[in-house]
């Protein structure tokens, strides 16, 4: 472990000096405080100095935090920090950087481009522009503008191709098949990825950005919407290839609000100006995709070009692995949620799930590369007990590691903890799981059903049941992971497993909330949420 020189944790509290050390580490790692960057999110040169009289801390780097709440707490930081508290915080590198570095590249202008973060969405986006203007037109002093010239950030130092989001290769879809039973109102595909002739190697725990495409039937929505012809040349590409595969459709952005401001007058022009700043003036802002917008502003003709100025990048989706290599080398599989909803009597989808779940066959190309895994992945030795606690597709790392743990001599217990709405319809590799048990190398498996019985009962309901076992796991060194969504589900199960530290660890609240802390800072409590 090592000890920073940044000394948090008091002698007087009480703590052993080693418990000390953790919880110092700690705090120290989370707060940013002479942190060290993880090697897979390292950028390739240093941005050089930024000093800035900022101490460091980083509070708001905590994805369950609202934007709001994020903003509030670096209110009095300096411009750069505040551009990292709008970002995501979810370091998921699918921007090519991870939060702080994709905001200190903004800073110093070495990146242009606003509207990266998958996870922040437009929320993030306007806040950075916002943040941006407050720039102005303002001379870097000369250790940025140094700085600016040499910063090359990287997600990856790994050149090769597929390692990264600027360099995808071509892999073919295997296969798919649905996860879900007759009658589920879910719709949930597992899907397998050839990676022979990629070159590209991976681990449990990693993850694999996919590019995906847009609807061609929606594409063709828009073309006639407009008024254009589909062969229309965008750099030398057709106009419908550029929508399909370059940009994003969903949700409209701001940029194109303001570009229909320019295209009409009078009461429509103050609407659409008041959407491009972020207001709602009919109160169906947050309905409105690159179509809706065009349909409510009819009979208006852009200028082609002019439309994909206007429109953002199309970003690639990652998933969390849920094969492991050594079972099924060449091959790498994902578990991937179809997303299905109806706005204003129009069926619309999530781009990727569609794309992987419905518009794509056997043998198609994909754009794939693999985002190695920051701190989260199975311990060291074999032997060493684990609990995971994945509902959903969050099941697919865990999945990963199972499988991993089958083949290694002398695997360590494992206990599952898995949910979703009902077990006839929703017990995603239910016979994996049961020959898991039959062999060993799953322990345990604790099921949540949300919608079988009069009581929504959820995974952190289970835990809380089994809470002197589970207390009794983590006594023996075990590792705790979680995988899932993180405004909701990650946030109950830390609150869960603080409880179960106050109740069985004799705890008050504080020293629970230490002792959940003490197991992060050593690598013991993990989460992969999005």
């Amino acid at each position: 472990m090592t000890i920073h020189s940044v000394q948090l944790i008091p002698e007087t509290a009480p703590f052993t000096a080693g418990e000390r050390g953790l919880l110092n580490d700690f705090f120290v790692r989370v707060f940013g405080l002479d942190k060290p960057t993880p090697a897979s999110l390292a950028p390739a040169q240093s941005t050089g100095p930024l000093e800035d009289g900022d101490d460091g801390a980083a509070p708001w780097h905590d994805p369950t935090i609202p934007l709001d709440d994020r903003m509030q707490l670096a209110t009095a930081r300096p411009l750069r920090r505040r551009m990292m508290a709008a970002m995501g915080q979810q370091d998921c590198g699918q921007c090519g950087y991870n939060c702080e570095d994709y905001a200190n590249s903004i800073y110093l202008q070495a990146e242009p481009r606003l509207n990266l973060c998958v996870p922040g969405g437009k929320a993030t986006a306007r806040m950075l522009k916002a943040l941006v203007e407050e720039m102005g037109g303002g001379v870097l002093d000369p250790d940025e503008q140094v700085a600016k010239v040499t910063a090359k950030f990287s997600t990856s130092t790994d050149a090769r191709p597929g390692r990264s989001r600027g360099k995808p290769v071509s892999a073919a879809l295997l296969s798919r098949h649905k996860l879900n039973g007759t009658g589920s109102q879910k719709a949930t595909c597992h899907i397998e990825i050839d990676l022979t002739g990629t070159d590209l190697d991976y681990a449990a725990g990693d993850s694999v950005g996919i590019y995906p495409a847009n609807d061609p039937a929606l594409v063709d929505r828009i073309i006639a919407a407009i008024a254009a012809p589909a062969d229309f040349p965008i750099a030398g590409r057709p106009l419908r290839d550029v929508l399909i595969e370059e940009t994003s459709l969903s949700p409209a952005p701001d940029a194109l609000f303001q570009f229909i401001s320019y295209l009409t007058g009078g009461e429509r022009r103050k609407k659409a100006q008041a959407l491009a700043k972020g207001e709602d003036p009919d109160g169906d802002a947050a309905m409105l995709d690159v179509l809706a917008a065009l349909e409510k502003f009819p009979g208006i003709r852009p200028d082609p070009e002019g439309l994909i100025e206007a429109l953002d990048p199309l970003q690639p989706r990652l998933y969390s692995i849920s094969s492991s290599p050594r079972a099924r080398p060449g091959l790498v599989s994902i578990t991937v949620d179809m997303v299905r909803y109806e706005i204003a009597g129009r069926q619309r989808s999530g781009v990727a799930s569609s794309y992987l779940c419905e518009r794509t066959s056997s043998r198609d190309e994909l754009k794939v590369y693999i985002q190695k895994a920051h701190a989260f992945g199975l311990p060291a030795t074999s032997d060493t007990p684990i609990i995971m606690v994945g509902p959903g597709t969050g099941i697919a790392p865990f999945r990963a590691f199972l499988h991993e743990r089958a083949l290694s001599p002398w695997p360590g217990r494992a206990w599952l903890f898995f949910g979703h709405q009902h077990e006839a319809t929703d017990f995603f590799y239910r016979e994996e799981l049961e020959q898991f048990l039959q062999t060993g190398t799953l322990t345990k498996l604790s099921t949540a059903w949300s919608r079988d019985g009069a009581r929504k009962v959820y995974v952190q309901d289970r835990m809380r049941q089994a809470a002197p076992e589970l207390w009794a796991w983590l006594q023996d060194g075990a590792h705790f992971y979680v995988c899932g969504d993180a405004l909701h589900m990650a946030k109950d199960v830390e609150a869960a497993l603080v409880e179960i530290a106050t109740k069985e660890g004799d705890m008050n609240a504080e020293a629970a909330k230490a002792f959940v802390a003490r197991l992060k800072v050593s690598g013991r409590y993990q989460a992969d949420v999005y």
